[in-house]
């Protein structure tokens, strides 16, 4: 499917996601489908949680035990295919990579959106964290319905 259409199925989509018990706490969602030579991921963890082996043409895996979702590789991945997630009283809060304006604010209602760019629900703005070395990528923090987990990549300003 994602070859036809650029948009991952279901089952490659869950296979990035680790069990639910594990995102109790925060834990980096490495949605990297295809072999390229690219590695920033890798070398902006400090915690060494994500690794390509072999070569760097091969996705990169998150050793789940060793990620401490501190988000550090989200604004690292020059194709935003990062972010980071977590389940929290009926929420999945997010860590999303943001480049465009509006910048969102604070407390903010956005719309929530999916990999076909399609709005599913309402994104709660909780922080946005914008500093020099992020070189204009922001890292939102947003939280979403628990039920949406699977579905929500993105958000979307609703002006």
């Amino acid at each position: 499917m994602l070859n036809q259409t650029g948009i991952p199925s279901k089952e490659q989509v869950d296979s990035r996601f680790p069990e639910k018990k594990a995102l109790l706490k925060p834990k980096a969602i490495l949605e990297c489908y295809e072999d390229i030579p690219c590695n920033p991921c890798q070398t902006s963890c400090p915690f060494e949680a994500i690794m390509i082996v072999d070569n760097i043409n091969t996705q990169p895996k998150l050793l789940v035990d060793k990620c401490t979702g501190c988000a550090l590789c989200v604004p690292s991945c020059p194709g935003l295919a990062i972010v980071v997630a977590q389940l929290k009283e009926n929420q999945a809060i997010f860590k999303v990579p943001y480049e465009f304006l509006p910048m969102p604010k604070v407390g903010e209602q956005w719309h929530g959106v999916n990999r076909k760019g399609e709005v599913i629900c309402e994104a709660k703005i909780n922080h946005v964290l914008l500093t020099n070395k992020q070189d204009h990528t922001a890292v939102v923090t947003v939280s979403v319905p628990e039920s949406y987990l699977y579905e929500f990549v993105t958000i979307r300003s609703k002006s």
